[in-house]
């Protein structure tokens, strides 16, 4: 595990969120080797991805640029230690929750 505190650098997301997200790249760097970015990035995204529905983002690094579009209330740059993590959420608006995304594909079905 990267030892340090996470240092947010810019967010938009809800403490909640927030929170969840950097619980999360936590428990990542405990199951997987530092160095093995993808797989980090990798873990958060499939975690955010079935809390929240689909489209969510994850790069993390050490040194990386972005240049990215996302919804309000979905976005997330922090540190811990060397290591950058870039977390958003591109596609339906954030307050539609997994719930009403399941029922809306679920009706599209029945038509």
């Amino acid at each position: 595990m990267l030892e340090g505190k996470a240092v947010v650098r810019e967010t938009d997301m809800p403490e909640a969120l927030q929170s969840h997200v950097m619980e999360l790249a936590y428990r990542a760097l405990d199951l997987h080797e530092v160095s093995d970015f993808q797989s980090i990035a990798h873990f958060i995204k499939q975690k955010f991805d079935e809390d929240y529905g689909a489209a969510w983002h994850c790069v993390v690094g050490e040194d990386f640029g972005s240049c990215i579009t996302h919804l309000c209330g979905s976005f997330m740059f922090f540190r811990v230690g060397m290591m950058e993590f870039l977390v958003f959420k591109d596609g339906k608006d954030l307050r539609e929750s997994k719930d009403e995304a399941i029922g809306v594909q679920q009706k599209a079905g029945q038509v």
